[in-house]
């Protein structure tokens, strides 16, 4: 079944607060609704730069603000919705099918991001006029 950005859920993490700090497990299937099979950050990001601008065909993505705030552009071909990262105990969760865009980046702000996949490029669609494509041919999933 295709999602929608309704399917896009803002999941907030466990957090252990000890005297002056606080840390944050992330348990696959647990915290998270996937095996990680690939971790990175996005840091060092220029003022008015948009990061992202792609839909994964099978890959979940778990997005976290490790540090700063950004917002997440999201778009299902029909609708659209918009979510503000900027608590490094809450995520976002974006599942295969969206298309995703990060932007308005604080100064210092680190993207953390957890996938389901390891890197394959053929699982991007990378440009827009092409994800509409691939959603309304993959419109026969809909129940």
């Amino acid at each position: 079944m295709r999602k929608t950005v309704f399917d896009c859920s803002l999941i907030e993490l466990p957090r252990i607060q000890n005297r002056s700090v606080s840390l944050t497990p992330i348990n696959n299937y647990k915290d998270i609704p996937f095996e990680a099979k690939r971790i990175f950050y996005v840091y060092d990001i220029p003022g008015g730069v948009i990061r992202g601008t792609h839909a994964h065909k099978e890959c979940h993505e778990f997005l976290i603000a490790g540090s700063g705030s950004f917002e997440v552009h999201l778009d299902d071909g029909k609708d659209k919705k918009i979510v503000m990262l900027n608590q490094p105990y809450k995520g976002l969760h974006i599942p295969p099918g969206i298309w995703a865009s990060e932007t308005n980046f604080s100064s210092g702000a680190m993207c953390l991001v957890f996938a389901s996949h390891e890197y394959e490029e053929d699982d991007y669609i990378r440009d827009y006029n092409s994800y509409l494509d691939y959603i309304r041919t993959s419109k026969s999933d809909l129940p």
